[in-house]
Parts: structure tokens; sequence; C-alpha cells
């Protein structure tokens, strides 16, 4: 599976998650997205940028990736929200350019993390942009280049490409996923899923996931 895919997936376990309410769910989504975003993570290459602002990190640091995030918006800028606790300041290196944003925690409890979005939905204006930290979590302010609403953080293609991996069937571990939260929703969940499940097996649509709220 392309990475552009793993991205949209990713994406859609998330606006799962924000929808669910029952912990047996919640745990399977959580699961599900540590899943995708560990095999993310290998495909999104570090991109060296000339708005990095902060103390560079010396060769051969491994990060920890963070793949869960929130986010919201008003009609000139997005908030991003990263929730982890201890974060110094003065140890945060941030590379924001026009279509993507790089923020590195060093030392961290003795740990290195890193939220990256290697590819924005929309254009920002990299000289705005900031990241404050507080106490149990770090808010990064984005500056959209023109308003306007913003979908998705992550850029999307108009058409995707079906996968070409004929060894796996990539929507097996989504739809063993749906299953199981069809089996622990309530009744309105179980029959959003039903009726994507429906879909998708009967080729009304290639990503079972699309159809749900």
């Amino acid at each position: 599976m392309s990475a552009d895919e793993l991205r949209l997936d990713l994406e859609e376990l998330r606006r799962l998650e924000g929808l669910a309410t029952r912990p047996r769910v919640l745990s399977l989504l959580a699961n599900e997205i540590r899943s995708v975003d560990a095999k993310l993570a290998p495909r999104t290459a570090p991109v060296p940028a000339p708005q990095a602002v902060g103390a560079a990190a010396p060769a051969g640091v491994s990060y920890v990736t963070l793949g869960s995030f929130s986010w919201d918006q008003d009609n000139e800028k997005i908030r991003v929200y990263v929730f982890l606790e201890n974060v110094d300041q003065e140890k945060v290196e941030t590379t924001f350019k026009p279509m993507s944003v790089d923020i590195k925690f060093h030392d961290v409890k003795g740990k290195n993390y890193r939220c990256a979005i290697p590819k924005l939905n929309k254009k920002i204006v990299p000289e705005k942009c900031k990241v404050v930290v507080k106490p149990t979590k770090i808010v990064v302010t984005l500056w959209k280049a023109s308003t306007g609403t913003w979908f998705d953080l992550h850029y999307k293609e108009d058409k995707l490409k079906p996968s070409v991996d004929k060894d796996k069937d990539p929507m097996s571990g989504i739809m063993d996923l749906m299953k199981d939260m069809y089996m622990d929703g309530d009744e309105n969940m179980k029959r959003t899923i039903g009726q994507a499940m429906m879909d998708a097996r009967s080729g009304k649509t290639a990503n079972p996931m699309r159809g749900l709220p």
C-alpha cells in the first residue's frame, strides 16, 4: 500500500476515533491507528528545511513518531494540539514550509518525539507559524496562505489509485476492525457500519470507511 493510501486510512481512523464513545471501540481504533502509523513512519523521509527553529539534534538521533493529534480552525489559521507532557520550549525544533510541517521534541523524559505532516492540504505562511508549549500539550498554530475552510490537514489526490498489492488485501484489517465496532456499537453505529460494509462488498465503494459520518 502506498504512503498516500496509508495517510488516508489514518485520517479516516482518527475521524472514527473522534466519533466513538465505547471503551472497547476506542481501544480497537487506537490499536489500528498505531499499526497504520507504524507502517507509515518508515516511508516519511525527513526533509531539511530552511525555516528550522530551535537547536538541531545531532546526527543519529532516533525519534518516536507522534501520529495522534487533534486540530481545529478558524478562517485564518489552523491549530494542531499534540498531547505530550514535560516538554521544554527551548528543546523544540520546528520546521515550517509552505506545504509541510516537521516538529521535533528533544529530551522528553529521555526520549525524542516527532510530529510531521509531509504534505499539507493547502499552503501556509511559514514565518507566521509558531509552537507554544503548555503543561499537558503543545499548540501548533499554522497560518493559512489564503482564508477558507480546510476539510483535512493532509493533501489528498482527486482520484485514488487502487492498490496493486495482490498478496494481501489492504482493506482486510479495516474490515475486521469494522466488524468488531459493529458488534460493540449502538444502533446508529451498527446501521452506519453495516451499510458501509455492504457497499464495500458489493463494489459500490473501494473504501468502506468513506461512507461513515
